[in-house]
């Protein structure tokens, strides 16, 4: 190990570091519940739509805290079991060091806003306390100099970044899990990922099958119902390195995963005996429908209405961003069924049958139509725009029996999709990075490889310090779902950051192949445009900065 790169007491350092942002983040929100709580003492919608900068900062801050306390717990056990090593201890001081000079001047919540600390109102003395603590302050003037990030870009080279994944964390098994899937993305996805994405064609349905066969649509499935019975974790593992091969063929267990937990956590008997062991084996494969024109995330706004005639409810409006409509055999579709409402207390699930689209394009089923919706990336399974008018849907197909429980059962599922998302966004940096780090080395300038340049393998540093943390608060994440524990926040956080990281990591690899990365013929240019819909999808970083936001000003009310 090279000692004189690594800080002193470096995990007295991340833990002191992980507490003064805890700490900054408590009055922190003291400060910005002022400025949004109404008289009783909660969060004020209007005040907080008012200072939406602020209740979103907050959001992120608390977000960095976390990892700053995942990451260091992360070192501890590591450290423990022997088996911290010279590449953790630098991803660690480098993505501290960061960081905490991000907490000091400001987080970047995307490329034009930025969150500081006098944006949330928190006094100067509280300031000065938490976000100059000795901690932060060793950090910030030692941490990182060039020769820390060019010994980590050295050591990835060497590793040709796998670097990043030889101490997760995880035990035995679950790297099991990853050599498995790692080798079939590098034999079945990689060498075709690219040329599906410049044909705008669907994943072939070969692969899908191989998928299905291997358990992928029923890993998380109890064995009782036909699936593998496994953790969310191991969905994270699955769902990364499918991902690091393709998004779009990362994402295809996304539809059974929601489909399931939704039939699982919400389903009838007889509906859970029925369709999970088809979801399980990819006999069918699920889509959701729940997104309509002009409603974006105001899921409450929903206008599709459903009613009962005899033996089946009939559906009339349109639904739009369906990904992977015209393969799927049934849909969780988002329907109102109870008259007179206009919020979510309206709204129901149906488990809705239909036929694959034909080869004209036309979706057969009757009293649905549909078109796909052309799109810059995240091509693999196409998204489409649908239209209902006097659809059926058997009675029966009711999700768990009851109307007016759809919103309910939809937000059960958003753990799971929003852990999953991050998964996805972590294997598609991991990508990014292994693409950008590979023409680095290869690409000849000036008598020698860029990658020699500190400002290209700078860029390559942060990247695996950055997947190195988000990959960790997923996990926590993971494994608070997998203990049966509340992880809305932890989903959320993990959610929202690793959308971030994704995009900055195939930016910064794109901006390493320069003018050849804006050529549409090399993989880098696919994944610049796959990693932009993760910041969109399951919730954008708006609505996710949010939603982490007004959980935690409301606790305690």
């Amino acid at each position: 190990m090279t000692e004189s790169l690594i800080l002193p007491d470096l995990h007295a350092l991340l833990r002191a570091a992980a507490a003064a942002a805890s700490a900054f983040v408590a009055d922190a929100k003291v400060a910005v519940k002022a400025k949004v709580a109404g008289p009783d003492g909660k969060v004020d919608r209007k005040a907080a739509d008012r200072e939406q900068h602020a209740v979103h900062g907050f959001g992120w801050y608390a977000t960095y805290a976390e990892l700053f306390t995942q990451v260091s717990a992360w070192a501890d056990r590591l450290e423990a079991e022997g088996r911290f090593g010279e590449t953790e201890a630098l991803l660690c001081q480098l993505l501290f060091t960061e960081y905490s000079c991000q907490l000091i001047g400001g987080i970047p919540m995307n490329q034009g806003e930025v969150i500081r600390p006098l944006d949330l109102g928190v006094p100067q003395p509280a300031m000065a306390k938490h976000l100059f603590d000795p901690a932060f302050q060793a950090l910030v003037h030692q941490g990182a100099g060039q020769a820390v990030k060019t010994r980590l870009a050295t050591l990835l080279a060497e590793a040709r970044g796998r670097a990043t994944l030889e101490h997760t964390g995880l035990d035995e098994t679950y790297e099991m899990i990853r050599d498995q899937f790692h080798a079939l993305a590098n034999e079945k996805v990689i060498p075709f990922a690219h040329d599906w994405h410049l044909k705008d064609e669907l994943i072939p349905l070969e692969l899908i099958q191989e998928l299905g066969d291997l358990g992928v649509f029923g890993l998380t499935i109890p064995e009782e119902y036909g699936g593998a019975g496994m953790s969310k974790t191991a969905m994270c593992v699955v769902s990364e390195e499918l991902s690091r091969g393709y998004i779009g063929v990362g994402s295809l267990p996304t539809r059974s995963e929601i489909a399931a937990e939704l039939i699982l956590t919400g389903g009838t008997p007889e509906q859970k005996e029925y369709w999970l062991p088809k979801i399980a084996s990819a006999e069918i494969l699920p889509t959701a429908v729940f997104t309509e024109p002009n409603t974006g995330s105001d899921l409450g706004a929903l206008r599709t209405r459903a009613v009962l005639e005899g033996d089946h409810w009939v559906v009339t409006g349109n639904k739009t961003w369906i990904t992977h409509a015209a393969r799927a055999d049934v849909m969780t579709l988002m329907v109102r069924t109870v008259p007179d409402t206009t919020d979510y207390r309206g709204l129901s699930l149906l488990l809705a049958p239909k036929i694959r689209m034909n080869e004209a394009g036309d979706f057969p089923s009757e009293g649905m139509s549909g078109g796909e919706i052309e799109v810059i990336g995240y091509r693999g399974m196409k998204e489409y725009e649908l239209g209902f008018d006097g659809f059926k849907v058997p009675k029966e197909n009711l999700l768990g029996g009851v109307e007016g429980q759809g919103f309910k059962q939809l937000m059960a599922t958003f753990e799971s999709a929003r852990i999953q998302t991050a998964a996805r966004a972590i294997g598609v940096a991991q990508c990014a990075m292994e693409i950008g780090l590979d023409y680095a080395l290869d690409r000849k300038q000036f008598g020698g490889p860029i990658f020699n340049f500190p400002r290209v393998h700078n860029k390559l540093a942060m990247m695996a310090a950055e997947l190195m943390g988000v990959r960790q608060l997923t996990y926590f994440a993971a494994r608070q779902k997998d203990e049966g524990k509340r992880c809305d926040l932890e989903a959320g956080m993990a959610k929202l950051l690793g959308a971030r990281v994704a995009w900055a990591a195939a930016d910064n690899a794109l901006q390493i192949h320069g003018g050849n990365g804006f050529a549409m013929e090399y993989k880098i240019s696919r994944v610049l445009a796959d990693a932009r819909i993760l910041n969109i999808f399951e919730g954008a970083g708006e609505i996710q900065a949010q939603v982490i936001a007004r959980r935690l000003l409301d606790e305690g009310n």
